[in-house]
Formats: structure tokens, C-alpha cells, sequence
């Protein structure tokens, strides 16, 4: 089994109840067995600011999914959960991004990994470096929290009211 770092978004909606219909898909999923989740997140809009902000945060699962067949299934959920992609970096019910494949790189049309945007992202930065402070950026050469500390654009990333996610990792 391999660990793998996800991060997850909604801006639309209930985006609780998006997060957690999400995880809990995640954790049903007979080849992904969740370990960790960080708490929720409230973030400002980063590249298309004329939307509500979303709630992050990151969960930890672990799968013998290659990279394509993960990002797969990721997709399927974002379909079951009615993720539209209309606007780029626009307003969506769900976003499931693969950030970290153990210490993989790939290279693909459809996928990057590490996620190439994740270092300059706080709001992916703060809910990663909550469950894996430590974790070593395989082409940066920094551990997470180097990278939340000295990430280049900062933007409002605070705990939502509810915080946590209330979804039981098996």
C-alpha cells in the first residue's frame, strides 16, 4: 500500500456535507483505506476571486491504486457528486486533487505529481502540514512545513466553525 496525499475543496452548496459525502466515498472504496484527515479549512479564492471561498482540507489514504487508476476513481466521485467544470479555478460542489504520491513523480497529460501548484498554496499547505509536517517534497527538497512557512502567496486560511471532519479512517 502506498500513502497518498489529497487534497479536497467545495465552494458551492453544503460544502461540509460535500467534504464529508467525499471522504466517506474515499473510505468505501475497496482498494483506499483512509488514514488521516486534517481539519476544515475556510480559504479565500485564489485565482478566480468572484466566487464564495471554499473549505479545504487534506486527507491521508492508503491504496495499491497506480497513480491514472486513483485519479480515476477521484474523478468518478467528483462525477457522483455533481462537479461541473465550466470555469476554470471557478466554483464547484468538489475538487479531489492527488498532491503527494508517496515520493512518486509522474508526469502525465491528465497528472502532475507532486502537485504543481501545492507549494505556493496555502490552503493546501496548512491542512497538509497538520498531518504530515515532516513529509519531504521530492523535488523541492523541503519538508511540508518549510514549505507552508515560506509559501510565496499567502492568502486567509483559517479553521472553519465545525473544524472537524467528523469521518471515522477504518
Amino acid at each position: 500500500m502506498t500513502s497518498v496525499y489529497l487534497g479536497l475543496g467545495s465552494n458551492i452548496g453544503d460544502r461540509l456535507g460535500y467534504l464529508r459525502r467525499a471522504l466517506e466515498r474515499l473510505d468505501k472504496h475497496p482498494r483506499i483505506r483512509l488514514s488521516a484527515v486534517s481539519r476544515c479549512y475556510e480559504t479565500a479564492p485564489l485565482e478566480y476571486p468572484d466566487q464564495p471561498w471554499f473549505l479545504n482540507a487534506v486527507a491521508c489514504i492508503e491504496t495499491d491504486l497506480a497513480p491514472m487508476e486513483l485519479l480515476d476513481s477521484l474523478q468518478g466521485i467528483e462525477h457522483e457528486l455533481q462537479r461541473q467544470r465550466t470555469i476554470r479555478w471557478g466554483p464547484r460542489t468538489i475538487d479531489l486533487d492527488i498532491l503527494l504520491f508517496a515520493d512518486e513523480l509522474v508526469a502525465e497529460p491528465r497528472l502532475q505529481v507532486p502537485h504543481i501548484r501545492m507549494h505556493d498554496r496555502a490552503f493546501v499547505l496548512v491542512p497538509l502540514a497538520e498531518i504530515a509536517p515532516d513529509f519531504m517534497h521530492p523535488i523541492l527538497g523541503m519538508t511540508v512545513s518549510q514549505m507552508r512557512d515560506e509559501v510565496g502567496r499567502p492568502t486567509a486560511v483559517k479553521v472553519h466553525a465545525e473544524g472537524e471532519l467528523n469521518v471515522s479512517a477504518r
